[in-house]
């Protein structure tokens, strides 16, 4: 049929295989609006070429995709329609990555806590050097602080570029829990060459020689509230090996997060010792 052609709201509904309410639900949400609405009648019609929008929906649907997200989908250029489905599915990846990993855990825990005693049994510990650091610090809510981590990262990163870049691995230090109760604060730090210190115009700060327990996880684990569970795990040990912590944890990240997959390991959870 020409993509003129008008549909009926009963036929639509059969050949984009929607059901009539959900059809009604579209239209509510202006995703899917009518062509025509009778004045008299309120009886509504489509055009044969509004079919391929109808189950594009369908399809999007199926992936649990929020309706928000199908109309942003709709409403953006065909080209850019692939990159919008591809970053939507991205993001639901490491979700259930985290959601697995957390489940996982959360069998273990009900089981007896064999999977905290094997987080546990995982631990290492390494001598870190004294260091000079960029530093960037602020009160964050655990919503707020993956973007402020990024950007205060790149900021930070780009600070460091006229003295030859990083001389070791970022990390993020917590001067205080970062919880549904607490905003921290939180420090990021980037190592740089004391030698070239002159040039820097970022601040700066000494962090001391130490030695640290630490435990890699993986970037699905870093996702709140997963990575509460390695923390613990950390502190666990350090109390059975009559540790206490000498400074406050922190996260040290040593690979490209961007490029990382949600099973990649790309973070320590560290305790000064």
């Amino acid at each position: 049929m020409p993509e003129s052609e008008m549909l009926t709201s009963g036929e639509f509904s059969r050949r984009a295989r929607l059901s009539p309410k959900a059809l009604r639900l579209y239209d509510q949400q202006g995703l899917l609006v009518p062509d025509e609405v009778d004045a008299v009648s309120r009886y509504r019609r489509y055009r044969v070429g509004r079919l391929a929008d109808a189950r594009l929906i369908v399809w999007l649907r199926r992936l649990d995709m929020p309706l928000a997200d199908v109309a942003r989908v709709l409403a953006a250029p065909a080209a850019e329609r692939e990159a919008l489905v591809a970053a939507y599915w991205e993001a639901a990846e490491a979700k259930f990555a985290a959601q697995r990993w957390l489940a996982a855990r959360v069998r273990e825990e009900v089981s007896g806590h064999e999977g905290a005693h094997r987080m546990t049994q995982e631990i290492l510990t390494r001598d870190v050097p004294a260091q000079l650091v960029l530093t960037e610090q602020r009160h964050v809510t655990p919503e707020e602080l993956p973007g402020w981590i990024g950007q205060a990262m790149m900021r930070l990163l780009a600070a460091a570029d006229p003295v030859g870049g990083p001389a070791a691995d970022p990390f993020v230090v917590y001067h205080g829990e970062i919880n549904h109760d607490s905003d921290g604060p939180a420090e990021v730090c980037v190592p740089v060459d004391p030698a070239r210190a002159a040039a820097l115009t970022a601040p700066t700060r000494e962090e001391p020689a130490h030695r640290e327990a630490y435990l890699r996880i993986t970037k699905a684990q870093v996702e709140f509230p997963q990575i509460l569970s390695a923390y613990d795990a950390v502190s666990r040990w350090l109390t059975a090996a009559g540790h206490t912590a000498a400074l406050p944890p922190r996260e040290v990240y040593f690979t490209d997060w961007d490029a990382a997959g949600p099973d990649d390991d790309v973070c320590d959870i560290a305790f000064p010792i």
